[in-house]
């Protein structure tokens, strides 16, 4: 285990890079041209380690039985939903979440730097998701080989961050849970 969260270390690499940005010329084309090469590199390791894994779930076929109850919407006065799920396509619905919030910061990013014309964000944004990625709990698993226990058992742990208390628990997996959600009939039904 680390000696610092990844929040912390986040906050570290921000600081840490708006000041290395405010020394770099980004009016000279050159620079601005390699920056963006960076940041251009930087998402095509993301997409090519979670195209990676995803190959790496689809290869393994683990079709180990996975049960939990999925937390109720916020500010909702029903009960979480049991879902009775593979590890395998738990595992592809998890990375394909990963890939759409990195496109998401993708399209952030290309409407700040071309409409709104920011150039610091990109130095930032080449290093933040890229060390994301790398935390994120199936690259830890399908690509550094970790063991899927502790804090990568599945379902995975909401990671805790500035907004956590206002977001939907975190999805239960112990037994008593289970049951009660089988007992009063919310969901059961398996994903495919």
């Amino acid at each position: 285990m680390g000696l610092l969260s990844p929040q912390i270390t986040n906050l570290i690499v921000i600081l840490v890079m708006m000041q290395v940005s405010k020394k770099i010329p980004f009016e000279d084309p050159t620079v601005l041209q390699g920056v963006r090469a960076v940041y251009i590199a930087s998402n095509v390791i993301i997409a090519c380690i979670y195209g990676y894994v995803f190959l790496q779930i689809n290869k393994k076929k683990d079709l180990t039985t996975l049960k939990y109850v999925e937390p109720a919407p916020m500010g909702s006065s029903e009960e979480g939903k049991l879902v009775t799920t593979t590890v395998q396509a738990y595992d592809a619905q998890q990375i394909k979440a990963n890939f759409r919030s990195q496109l998401m910061g993708l399209g952030m990013m290309g409407f700040m730097h071309l409409y709104m014309k920011y150039t610091n964000p990109l130095l930032i944004q080449s290093i933040i998701p890229l060390k994301g990625a790398f935390e994120a709990n199936l690259v830890q698993i399908h690509l550094l080989g970790k063991p899927a226990s502790g804090d990568l058992k599945r379902p995975f742990k909401q990671a805790a961050g500035l907004m956590s208390g206002l977001q939907q628990g975190a999805a239960q997996s112990d037994k008593k849970a289970i049951e009660a959600a089988e007992r009063s009939g919310r969901g059961g039904i398996k994903d495919e």
